[in-house]
């Protein structure tokens, strides 16, 4: 079996906590299935109650999902404003970072996630409710090209 056809399998899927409360945000991931949120954050903190990565994972093993934070997988600050601007200002801040996930610990973190995804059901957990506008959309892209 190949790494695309476990990925479709189990599957991989993108997921942003923008405008969520924790309890209806882990509801819906009970409801697609998850089994474990790869938090993709550079720094898994937020002023909202319930997304910091203690909390976070707290919520999450309470309800049976697992929790993984892969900060290697995480965009800088200085490229963030770049996904929330034009389409040619969002490409090239896809780039970047697109640049980013060839470094080794970001490669070897991609692999581990594959890995995952071969049997469980993953979401990619960031802010923004956009994925389009988000890093994660990279990521799942980049799982997506090595599976082919």
């Amino acid at each position: 079996m190949t790494v695309q056809q476990r990925v479709q399998t189990s599957g991989v899927l993108g997921i942003g906590y923008e405008g969520r409360d924790i309890d209806g945000f882990v509801d819906e991931l009970l409801a697609q299935d998850v089994t474990r949120l790869v938090d993709v954050r550079l720094t898994p903190i937020s002023r909202k109650r319930g997304f910091s990565k203690t909390a976070l994972g707290q919520a999450l093993r309470d309800a049976g999902i697992a929790y993984q934070h892969c900060p290697q997988l995480g965009n800088p600050k200085d490229n963030r404003a770049g996904f929330a601007g034009t389409p040619l200002e969002r490409e090239r801040a896809r780039s970047i970072f697109a640049a980013r996930l060839r470094h080794p610990d970001a490669t070897r973190c991609l692999a581990e996630v594959a890995r995952a995804a071969a049997s469980e059901r993953i979401a990619l957990l960031c802010f923004e409710a956009d994925q389009e506008r988000c890093h994660r959309d990279v990521v799942i892209a980049e799982l997506a090209a090595q599976a082919r």
